[in-house]
């Protein structure tokens, strides 16, 4: 499968073969392109930890008498910056290490083993360095908005004196929120034009400055390809949560660094969480009421119909229920013809107890939970619904379910919403209004429509998102879905608070988005 791609040449094998080893030698430094050098007075944030940036290719000259030697016999001769071989030798040795032991057997090209694993040891740590230079970045923009809000949020109105604010903020607020407002901007314009999350960029933005402020070795180590981008932000999120001490930084740097240099990410995952515990100043038990107000449940869809459902508690509580369920769970285990596993019981069980209050065997004997019937949102179509397809259904907020599910779900139902489909493309042409009132129905529209916020890479459901007037009420908008989508609190206040503007053509219906910066991003596929 892999006879398409051209092997490497000899040249390129002893280039990454001698760049990973000047690399390893000490030879070659970290850098970063030219252009980007310009940028460095501007920000407050800077990678250079003391020292001038140097570009990617840049190296230490050698002389012959404290160049090290190179594995294969001399100083490499594939840094152009570097001293050249002094003998014929160190050539002949350097081809025959890299390219010349190619040479061709009856099974086809020979390569040497070490020579490949030089350049993959290479690109990993172009690829670790470029990584770094990514969250180094990112936190460049980020703060320059906040410095800098303008060119986000537009002027500032408190500079003229003449206009009041509409809702009656102070100055100091004004400016506040201007700052806020500015770095989600910022935040939005990278995430639409890397295609990642907001959550992702701003968590990048936070651990480049938290590795900059209080782990100066581990961001060396981050930016010279040392150490992972895995290393790295598990780094960060502990530094992260240290008080804010100087010598307790230093401390939990000095030893964390070193580990990530020698340690796998899972190993030492284990050695830096106990790394903290030494070095923190703070008592576990204050850690631990402060860590209790991150409890949460949430969901996270699977394949084939499956989701994982998580719930971050207190230790205690935790093992409590899992202790409860296990029970639970080999009580009916014990039952005669009983072939569900352990691991099926505790999951059905947890299942019943959550969404019935009830188990579905009566002997199992749960306490007494009082049983509210949730709202459950799934589209089917109607071939599906009488068993003559076996399309998928669609679960709101999930996706795909399987036609057996939909069709128990149906039966279960207590009222339902007709809506139409076209027989072809799946897409919705009406709703059937006669059992709500218009505000109701025309939600419910918007929600089969536009099943999320319709900004882009936004996933909230539009179930919990404000129903926006794309074009002003007060400017002429009417009330009706040409004109109304959905928009997350986050994005709404985006686009009336900063300079994040949507775009709709009343003839095709087709919405964009225009950022501060004038790139134009259409709205995202409906993710079903």
């Amino acid at each position: 499968m892999w006879d398409f791609i051209p092997p490497l040449s000899d040249d390129e094998l002893q280039a990454y073969a001698d760049e990973a080893w000047a690399a390893e030698a000490g030879l070659l430094e970290p850098g970063w392109p030219d252009e980007l050098d310009d940028l460095e007075g501007l920000w407050l944030v800077s990678h250079d930890l003391g020292e001038p940036a140097k570009p990617v290719s840049s190296v230490v000259r050698a002389t012959q008498s404290d160049a090290p030697t190179h594995p294969a016999g001399g100083p490499a001769c594939g840094c152009s910056a570097l001293s050249p071989l002094s003998t014929a030798d160190g050539n002949r040795a350097n081809r025959e290490r890299a390219g010349s032991a190619q040479g061709r057997e009856a099974g086809g090209p020979r390569r040497d083993p070490q020579a490949l694993l030089d350049a993959l040891s290479a690109t990993v740590v172009q690829r670790r360095r470029a990584t770094a230079e990514e969250y180094r970045l990112i936190a460049l923009i980020v703060e320059g908005a906040a410095l800098d809000p303008d060119p986000w949020v537009g002027p500032d109105p408190t500079l003229d004196l003449a206009v009041e604010d509409p809702r009656r903020r102070s100055v100091a607020a004004v400016r506040r929120d201007r700052i806020d407002m500015a770095e989600r901007a910022a935040v939005a314009e990278i995430a639409v034009q890397l295609r990642l999350s907001e959550q992702t960029v701003r968590t990048r933005a936070s651990h480049a400055r938290t590795l900059q402020e209080r782990c100066g070795l581990a961001w060396r180590s981050f930016v010279e390809g040392r150490t992972s981008e895995s290393h790295a932000v598990q780094i960060a999120r502990l530094a992260g949560t240290l008080p804010r001490d100087v010598d307790t930084w230093r401390a939990f740097d000095t030893v964390a660094a070193e580990r990530a240099e020698r340690l796998t990410p899972a190993k030492f995952a284990v050695a830096a969480r106990a790394l903290r515990e030494r070095v923190h100043a703070e008592s576990i038990q204050t850690r631990h009421e402060r860590a209790k107000r991150d409890r949460g449940v949430w969901m996270t869809a699977e394949l084939d119909g499956m989701a994982t459902l998580t719930a971050l508690l207190p230790a205690d509580r935790a093992h409590a229920a899992l202790t409860r369920l296990d029970r639970i769970a080999r009580h009916l285990h014990a039952v005669p013809d009983e072939d569900r596993t352990l691991a099926q019981l505790r999951a059905d069980a947890m299942a019943d107890l959550l969404s019935r209050g009830e188990l579905d065997r009566e002997d199992a004997q749960p306490a007494s939970v009082s049983s509210t019937r949730p709202t459950v949102l799934v589209t089917v179509p109607a071939l599906t619904l009488l068993g003559e397809t076996d399309d998928p259904a669609i679960l709101d907020g999930y996706g795909p379910i399987d036609p057996y599910t939909a069709r128990r779900l149906a039966g279960e139902a207590s009222s339902w919403t007709r809506i139409l489909t076209h027989p072809v493309t799946g897409v919705p042409l009406t709703l059937d209004r006669t059992r709500y009132r218009v505000t109701a129905g025309l939600r419910r529209w918007l929600g089969v429509t536009s099943p999320t916020c319709v900004f882009p890479g936004c996933a909230r459901p539009a179930r919990e998102c404000d129903v926006d007037h794309l074009t002003a009420w007060a400017e002429g908008g009417t009330t009706d879905d040409d004109n109304l989508e959905p928009e997350c609190r986050h994005h709404h206040r985006l686009r009336h608070d900063s300079l994040w503007q949507p775009t709709h053509d009343s003839d095709t219906g087709t919405l964009r988005w225009r950022s501060p910066l004038g790139h134009e991003r259409g709205v995202d596929p409906p993710p079903f």
